[in-house]
This record gives structure tokens, C-alpha cells and sequence, in this order.
């Protein structure tokens, strides 16, 4: 029996450790409450909203470009005021945010599988291929990411399919330099020996031994992609080229009210600015933090 709860206590002093470790940065603990925050707000959102902006029957002209706090004609108080279309924002904020999620989450996640999976690949089998694979993976790496993805985007057009395509064109060769780089760093280690002398298959010893141990790099940068997805939809909606006005992210919000700023109608542009700035800062605090709780040379 206490030899049974040794070896649990044994199990559970790793997590303990990581948690102290991640408490221990009252930044990554702020991090992880704007992140919570806006998660709830966006998985909440239609029921928290006081209007449907999608949905044109629920939208006024007449309610165009009210100021924060103002009588909606449908009796509602638009307490950060209403776009040029008549949109409360309060409630374009809380969908917009489902979509700027949506894209960085997805887009990070697509491009996460097949560069991990290409990374490991290549660091396991080598050859011709594997250096095809990573003169293409540097020759994308020289070009800016965001004109890789307004070119992509150039030419299939917006939609918000279109984007998380575009970004996943841009984010998978981060994934696969660093899966790489790690695999190769495991690619010696006794274990992975070890299971070769045993013959299991390629397919059990990359997913099975290897992948788990290449994951803390791969963990810290997919959350910094999906901040930096994020942004880039933001910039792409803004400029046009992202996703429709049918379904706004919150960079086509920033984009619709940016022509009545300088009219001192600061609302339109500014509460969906100060909401995608939590949600990058958010997302960033908590990788910033799990990169130094995931880097053997820190741990304690």
C-alpha cells in the first residue's frame, strides 16, 4: 500500500511542479485569466449578446453610429455604442470574437498536425526527400508571412474557409523546423535505441516514444501561433481580403469604424481594438510563461 502511493505521489510531483512553477509569474496568471475570459465571453456569446448581428431582420439603420450607453430601437441599451450599420458592438464583439478564435485556433491546430507530422519525418527518415522537404520549409521561411497569405488569399478570395487556408499555408513550416529540431535532438536518445532493438514499428516508435517527447517546444509554439494567426486574420480582415462582411471578425470591426475616427466616433474602432489587444496578450502571457515551465534548462 505505501509503496502504491509512493509511485502516484511519485506521478503526480511532475504536474505539482509545472503548476508551482506557472503560478510562480503573477504575468502568466493575469495571462491565464484574460484567457479564460475571453474564451467564456466567445464560447458565450450567443447568449450573452443582446443581438444577433448577423442577422439582418435585428438590425436598424436608424441605430447607425450611436454612442456608448444610447437606447437601441429595439430597447436595448447599446452600452459601447453601434456601428455604422447598426450593429450593437457589445454584441458584434462577443461574434467577432468566435471568429478570430475559430481561424487562430483551427488554422494553428491544422498547421501544428502537418508540420509536426512532416518534422518528425524528416528527422527520422532522412534522404533526398526529407532535404526536398526542408529547402521548401526554408525557401517559405524567406518570404514574409503576411504576403505569403495575401497572395493565397489574392487568389481564392474571402471566406472564412479561404483565411484558415491561407494561414495554414504560412504557420505548418514553423511547426516543422521545430518539430524537426527537437526529433533530431531525441533522435540518439537510449529509448528510441532501445525500441529499434525491439523492432516495433516506425509508426509506434515516432507516435509512442517520440512525439511525446518533442512536445514542450511544440506546445509553446503553437500558442504563439495562434496569437500570431490571430493577428494576421485581424490584418487581412482589415484590409479586406478576409473574411466577409456577412460574418465579422473583429479586424473587419476595426476596419468598418477606422473612416469615422478622426469624426471623434472613437467606439467603433476602439472597443474591438482593446478586445483582440486582450486576447493576443492573453495568449501570449500564458506561452511566454510556458516556455520557460517546459525548458529542461529552467526546471528545478
Amino acid at each position: 500500500m505505501s509503496a502504491a502511493l509512493a509511485a502516484t505521489a511519485d506521478d503526480e510531483a511532475p504536474f505539482r511542479r509545472f503548476a508551482r512553477r506557472f503560478a510562480d509569474s503573477k504575468l502568466a496568471l493575469l495571462g491565464l485569466a484574460l484567457l479564460t475570459l475571453i474564451l467564456l465571453a466567445a464560447l458565450l456569446g450567443p447568449s450573452l449578446a443582446p443581438q444577433n448581428p448577423y442577422d439582418l431582420a435585428q438590425l436598424d439603420i436608424m441605430d447607425g453610429r450611436l454612442p456608448p450607453g444610447s437606447r437601441m430601437g429595439a430597447g436595448f441599451t447599446a452600452w459601447l455604442g453601434s456601428d455604422d450599420q447598426g450593429r450593437d458592438m457589445l454584441s458584434g464583439i462577443l461574434y467577432g470574437l468566435r471568429i478570430s478564435l475559430g481561424v487562430g485556433i483551427a488554422s494553428a491546430a491544422a498547421a501544428g498536425l502537418i508540420g509536426t507530422a512532416l518534422g518528425l519525418l524528416v528527422a527520422w527518415r532522412g534522404g533526398w526527400v526529407a532535404g526536398a522537404i526542408m529547402r521548401l520549409v526554408d525557401l517559405q521561411l524567406s518570404f514574409p508571412a503576411f504576403l505569403v497569405a495575401l497572395m493565397v488569399l489574392a487568389l481564392l478570395g474571402r471566406g472564412v474557409l479561404n483565411v484558415v487556408l491561407a494561414l495554414v499555408l504560412v504557420e505548418w513550416s514553423y511547426c516543422a523546423r521545430t518539430a524537426r529540431s527537437a526529433a533530431l535532438a531525441e533522435r540518439r536518445r537510449e529509448y528510441i535505441e532501445a525500441a529499434e532493438g525491439l523492432a516495433l514499428s516506425t509508426r509506434r516508435i515516432l507516435f509512442r516514444h517520440l512525439l511525446p517527447n518533442c512536445l514542450p517546444p511544440l506546445i509553446v509554439i503553437g500558442t504563439m501561433q495562434v496569437a500570431r494567426a490571430i493577428a494576421l486574420e485581424a490584418t487581412l480582415s482589415f484590409l479586406g481580403l478576409g473574411v466577409p462582411v456577412t460574418e465579422p471578425s473583429l479586424g473587419l470591426l476595426i476596419a468598418s469604424g477606422y473612416q469615422y475616427m478622426l469624426s471623434g466616433q472613437y467606439w467603433m474602432s476602439v472597443y474591438p481594438g482593446i478586445a483582440l489587444l486582450l486576447a493576443i496578450l492573453g495568449i501570449n502571457l500564458v506561452g511566454d510563461q510556458l516556455r520557460d515551465v517546459l525548458n529542461p534548462r529552467t526546471g528545478t
